[in-house]
């Protein structure tokens, strides 16, 4: 949710910017912070897989057809269900959503400007 309130704020930055320098800002902070949350929190749950796929050769044993032991199976749950759980999907959704639409007004306004 952080990742498409971000997104939000940053497309909303091309509306205000002709209408309010103080709101403008805000929504640039606020699409900044979440971005900087947003992305450090997939790093850190992208990394803990990699680190769990690394450290437990999970590539290797599964390229090679070794059976894998307790422990390996249990990391191979995290990691499924953590990718079955996530969002991120819907935030990729969200962020080309709200692309366009920021596109389509951006064009828009700029049409109307020159059309004057």
């Amino acid at each position: 949710m952080v990742g498409v309130i971000a997104t939000v704020a940053y497309r909303l930055v091309i509306i205000l910017n002709g209408y309010s320098q103080f709101w403008l800002e805000v929504a640039w902070y606020i699409g900044t912070i979440g971005f900087i949350w947003y992305f450090g929190h997939r790093y850190v749950v992208e990394n803990r897989r990699d680190k769990l796929i690394e450290k437990l050769k999970l590539i290797e044993k599964t390229e090679a057809g070794q059976p894998f032991n307790s422990e390996d199976k249990t990391a191979l749950l995290y990691i499924l269900k953590s990718l079955d759980t996530s969002l991120a999907k819907w935030n990729y959704i969200a962020i080309f959503f709200f692309s366009f639409l920021a596109i389509a007004y951006a064009l828009y306004a700029d049409l109307i400007l020159l059309i004057k």
